[in-house]
């Protein structure tokens, strides 16, 4: 099964950037937007694993404290469009963390540098330069293993488990 963690968005997190996305249609932009549903933030890609109880054992040991994200800004990876964060050193701990977390239990995860985002389209053809990325926040409280499964319409994501956050 393909597996990744990530933190899931506040209704309003991702009401603002489903606004953002209304914004880039009426403008004209192509591509596969993101459906709604599916905006998080990716913590560590693991891809196809098959033993999702072991994944989730090796997580359940990642402590971390409530912690606040914002937006912040636009950009692109080639053709691949996607909302910023605010700096958060709180946030590159966790993913720090659980990624070691993954490592010392020989979970196979993607070594690329950590770069927070929530990706808004895919294959995007358009003119991105009025694009603008409102201010909205959200405290993470948790973070969740998630099964991604291709279908019809586009990925599936289903929760497998959730981590939360110990209380201060």
């Amino acid at each position: 099964m393909r597996l990744f963690v990530s933190i899931p968005l506040s209704d309003d997190m991702k009401l603002s950037l489903a606004n953002v996305q209304s914004f880039l249609k009426k403008q004209g932009v192509r591509g596969s937007f993101t459906p709604v549903e599916n905006l998080h933030i990716t913590l560590a890609f693991i891809g196809e694993y098959p033993d999702a109880d072991y994944v989730s054992q090796a997580l359940s040991g990642v402590c971390f404290s409530p912690f606040c994200l914002s937006l912040s800004g636009f950009g692109q990876f080639g053709n691949i469009w996607w909302a910023g964060l605010e700096k958060s050193p709180e946030l590159d701990k966790l993913a720090k963390k659980l990624r070691f977390s993954l490592e010392r239990a020989g979970v196979p995860h993607d070594k690329k540098k950590f770069s927070p985002h929530m990706t808004l389209v895919r294959r995007a053809e358009g003119d991105p330069s009025a694009v603008v990325i409102p201010k909205a926040s959200m405290q993470v409280k948790s973070f969740c293993l998630m099964r991604s499964d291709f279908a019809k319409r586009g990925m599936i994501y289903t929760p497998l488990a959730e981590f939360s956050a110990a209380d201060k």
